[in-house]
């Protein structure tokens, strides 16, 4: 994940967690964590799924809107989730698909 300030300026990197072949443990309070500590205004996640496949998976989403949906209650901005290939150069983001924009409205 990489944290950001106020103004969008990288302030700190950091891994959540290292997953095996199909999954990876991921919770909120792992990810909010870090942007807690070093007062994150926002931040842009990241994984790799180790096939060519980027598109994600149920679970991909539901963490995703758990994540969005915890920080924008302590008032951290989620701007980005990509899923990056381990295998050339393909990536899926959640922000140009529209699924970050979707989470949000129904925040509220």
């Amino acid at each position: 994940m990489v944290l950001l300030d106020n103004k969008n300026v990288v302030i700190g990197l950091n891994i959540v967690s290292i997953g095996a072949v199909s999954f990876a443990h991921v919770h909120p309070r792992e990810v909010l964590k870090p942007a807690i500590l070093v007062s994150a205004s926002a931040l842009i996640l990241a994984h790799n799924h180790p096939s060519e496949n980027v598109s994600p998976s149920r679970e991909d989403e539901s963490i995703t809107a758990r994540i969005i949906k915890a920080a924008h209650i302590i008032g951290i901005k989620v701007h980005e989730h990509l899923i990056i290939s381990m295998w050339g150069e393909r990536y899926f983001s959640f922000a140009d698909a529209g699924i970050i924009q979707r989470i949000y409205d129904e925040i509220g």
